[in-house]
């Protein structure tokens, strides 16, 4: 256990500002019982997509002399495949992370189920490829955190037919306390180990000790994603293509401004995306624009400045965030108003966070607001074909799931807003 100097180091350092809104009081964090394992066996196993028919497989073990071994196959018990894949490690002023092991699996069928085995001992996982083409669902939940309102809302998850999971920001709350990430992996086992999770980080990520610890080390060595494959210098922003929905994942705490490396990237990014390929174009990052809450107002602004007009010349159809504890979805908006050619905003930040609720809001409700509230829940999107898809937020009450937002969304293509021309929009994308 750390001393208590350097427990007020990481206090101190890890205060932010206080909104001014009343927060109810929070389910308890669940508690994890010590249970000693052999130090060779896969711990934490977790799975995201690669690049194209391809899967990210990631586990720890105690032992620094565990293969990075994959073995799979279709059929239980049978592997007729294995790659050998890399692993890193971190050491957190007096914690060692173990060995953190990635291996790429594939060329993998699409919607099959696939069983497979870590390091060549311990348990059997199975994992399900998602679908080439529509439809397919997609499971939101941001702020996710360890409490018992968490595990209600893994539990209402585990229960939805989902290919993949989306998740803007704040995973484990770790805070500082790196044993908080060991425990996070350990609950989201079950869900991360048979679908997909694409992640992007938020502010309970960073970690950074000034002078000691440059921020994201723990979340970059734990949750590698496919930014390498997708042509971005940072796992803190990438993208990803499938069943025919081209997804963004942005970095709310990496650089945005018209000079950095996220800027340029997005605007290649965007530039070559095929609507005729994937129809659906999604983003999703931690600082949510359109905010009618009182917490985080303003946070951002601007982000919005700099990158909204990439993402309105791109005909973006749908932005996820998280970070404001409560649920909100606006109207297709753009620079502050309703605009039938510009997204939809989706806060999402409700997974079940030790923080509690955000539970004031703004008033009157914006022009752009259609439903906000402050509960805890979790959201499915299931994109349908190449111009429909069904929206539906299910809040925990009483931990049973009970949908109470949903909404048909048509994709803005073929909706007369094609690549922004009308309002000379598109030619950002291509400026150098």
């Amino acid at each position: 256990m750390e001393p208590k100097l350097i427990l007020i180091l990481i206090l101190v350092i890890s205060v932010s500002v206080t909104a001014d809104y009343v927060r109810p009081k929070p389910r308890k964090a669940l508690h994890f019982p010590w249970q000693p394992k052999a130090s060779s066996l896969p711990q934490q196993v977790h799975i995201s997509l690669s690049s194209e028919k391809h899967m990210r497989i990631t586990w720890i073990t105690g032992d620094e002399y565990a293969p990075s071994i994959v073995q799979y196959g279709t059929s239980p018990g049978k592997y007729t495949s294995m790659t050998l894949g890399g692993s890193t490690s971190y050491s957190y002023l007096f914690y060692s992370s173990g060995k953190i092991h990635h291996t790429v699996i594939g060329p993998l069928e699409h919607d099959t189920i696939y069983y497979y085995r870590c390091g060549g001992q311990g348990p059997e996982f199975q994992l399900k490829t998602p679908p080439a083409q529509f439809p397919i669902t997609f499971a939101v939940a941001a702020d996710l955190g360890q409490t018992g309102w968490t595990k209600s809302t893994l539990d209402h998850i585990d229960g939805c037919n989902y290919d993949v999971h989306l998740l803007p920001g704040d995973l484990s709350y770790a805070d500082y306390l790196q044993r908080r990430w060991d425990t996070f992996g350990e609950l989201v086992q079950p869900l991360a180990s048979a679908r997909p999770w694409m992640v992007t980080e938020g502010n309970h990520e960073q970690e950074n000790i000034p002078f000691f610890k440059d921020g994201f080390e723990s979340y970059n060595s734990r949750w590698t994603m496919p930014y390498q494959e997708s042509g971005s210098p940072s796992n803190l922003y990438y993208s990803f293509e499938v069943a025919g929905v081209h997804v963004v994942m942005l970095g709310s705490y990496a650089a945005y401004d018209l000079y950095s490396n996220q800027y340029s990237w997005l605007k290649t990014d965007l530039s070559r995306v095929d609507r005729k390929r994937t129809p659906w174009l999604l983003v999703l990052f931690h600082v949510p624009w359109y905010n009618s809450n009182k917490a985080h107002q303003g946070e951002g602004d601007r982000m919005m400045e700099t990158l909204e007009p990439l993402l309105y010349a791109a005909n973006v159809d749908l932005v996820l965030a998280g970070h404001v504890h409560a649920y909100e979805r606006s109207k297709r908006v753009y620079n502050g108003k309703s605009d039938p050619c510009g997204p939809i905003h989706i806060t999402i930040g409700d997974g079940g966070n030790r923080e509690g609720l955000a539970t004031r809001y703004n008033d009157p409700q914006p022009e752009w607001s259609v439903f906000r509230e402050a509960s805890f829940g979790h959201g499915e999107l299931k994109i349908v074909n190449s111009t429909h898809a069904f929206w539906s937020w299910h809040r925990n009450d009483d931990d049973e799931p009970v949908r109470s937002d949903e909404v048909w969304i048509t994709s803005l293509v073929g909706s007369g807003c094609n690549a922004g021309n009308r309002h000379g929009q598109r030619k950002i994308l291509m400026e150098p």
